[in-house]
């Protein structure tokens, strides 16, 4: 056997190592980023591609027909309107990931809206005592699900099914015979559903903050792959690259949407939610046991993991966040009313989870699909109402633009099942 010595001054072997050295600086540059999301893409890992196509092509359709639609000041209501169903949504992504369902957040978010009608104007206790009874409404009711499911086996489409329709039967019981009780107008709480907006140099100082903490995460990253000897795919210009181009892109929108109202504080306590349920998704013990639960309950099981526990955890944060969105809805009308939570409310929030990229299969999700699955629904709906068309017509877009969506994640599913195989 040769010395290694005399191997790597045999000129056939330098050539081959620069050779391979090449290849791997092209692979680190932007061009190999780029060629490595074509492969993700070609495997089935689509990430959020779907919903930014259906974006462009919805803006686009609706601009084009009435071109009030992409108006600043519509698109701040279009965000307004978003922020409810969004919290709910957000809830309903939590329980999808275990491979569940919840079907009573519609029932949940207008019992939420009753308690805080009742609590606040009837009983004239204070609004955070209000808030904080329908939430606590929404974890008991959440426990509730997940003992049943737990404890008796009972499949959740049926348990949540029933406490559907209990929750609409205590709704219609607190509202009593007036069926709606009229919040404040002048209340902080109502202005906060429909005025409130952030000052501009908050909105671009929060336009930055995404950049930025990017490029800590991706430096110290970096660093810790290559203190262990490890590549850096892509490298500090793909990195550097999507930083500025995603800063760019918020630091436009905002701009765009300070041309008229600016952003909702109500849209932005969403994205907040949004964020701190992707850090416990991505960054903690629970958010990894519920990926684990939900790619493999039998495996999670075996390997350590509480399943009982992190299906009542589900489904508590599920109820919760629906309470929550109801309350939300309720300072946005400034009423509480029989007609809370009914309608498409339980349709918009499980679409917005599914077309964000959550799987009903289980196992796969992000807190960013209720934000970007939310905002595809409200685009949809506002739109329609700009062209003043039946509310039956929305519920056929909604619907079919929903089963594109499980189509999408099932042959997306099957792509990568094949992809693995081989």
């Amino acid at each position: 056997m040769k010395n290694w010595k005399a191997e790597m001054t045999d000129p056939q072997n330098r050539t081959a190592l620069d050779q391979s050295d090449s290849r791997l600086r092209q692979d680190q540059g932007v061009a190999g980023a780029l060629r490595g999301f074509i492969d993700r893409v070609r495997s089935g890992d689509l990430g959020i591609l779907p919903v930014v196509v259906g974006l462009i092509l919805i803006a686009t359709v609706f601009w084009s027909l009435n071109p009030i639609f992409l108006a600043p000041n519509n698109l701040a209501n279009l965000l307004f309107d978003a922020a409810a169903v969004g919290c709910i949504s957000l809830g309903v992504v939590c329980v999808l990931m275990l491979g569940e369902i919840d079907l009573s957040i519609g029932s949940m978010s207008g019992l939420a809206s009753a308690i805080l009608g009742v609590v606040w104007v009837r009983m004239g206790l204070p609004v955070p005592l209000a808030i904080l009874v329908a939430v606590g409404a929404g974890a008991v009711m959440g426990f509730v699900y997940a003992t049943l499911l737990n404890r008796f086996g009972m499949p959740s489409f049926v348990s949540t099914l029933s406490g559907l329709l209990a929750m609409l039967g205590l709704q219609l019981y607190l509202l009593g015979g007036t069926g709606s009780i009229n919040l404040p107008y002048a209340s902080p709480m109502v202005r906060f559903g429909q005025i409130y907006v952030m000052p501009a140099w908050f909105s671009y100082l929060l336009a930055l903050a995404p950049g930025a903490v990017m490029l800590a995460l991706g430096l110290a990253r970096m660093r810790r792959r290559a203190a262990v000897n490890l590549s850096n795919p892509g490298g500090i210009s793909v990195l550097l690259a999507k930083v500025v181009v995603l800063t760019l892109i918020l630091l436009g929108a905002v701009h765009y949407l300070n041309m008229g109202r600016g952003i909702p504080w109500m849209f932005g306590l969403f994205v907040a939610l949004v964020v701190i349920m992707q850090y416990a998704l991505t960054r903690t013990k629970w958010g990894r046991a519920m990926f684990a639960v939900g790619g493999n309950r039998e495996a999670a099981r075996r390997s350590g993991i509480n399943v009982n526990r992190i299906r009542i955890s589900a489904f508590m944060l599920c109820s919760m966040l629906a309470a929550l969105g109801g309350t939300l809805a309720a300072s946005r009308l400034a009423s509480s009313s029989q007609q809370a939570g009914t309608g498409d409310v339980n349709l918009n929030a499980i679409a917005a989870a599914v077309i964000g990229g959550t799987s009903l299969f289980g196992g796969r999700g992000s807190a960013w699909s209720a934000l970007l699955g939310v905002i595809v629904i409200q685009a949809i709906s506002n739109g329609l109402t700009l062209l003043n068309l039946s509310s039956s017509l929305r519920y056929m877009i909604t619907g079919a633009v929903l089963a594109i969506a499980v189509i999408v994640d099932s042959l997306a599913r099957r792509s990568r099942a094949s992809h693995g195989r081989a």
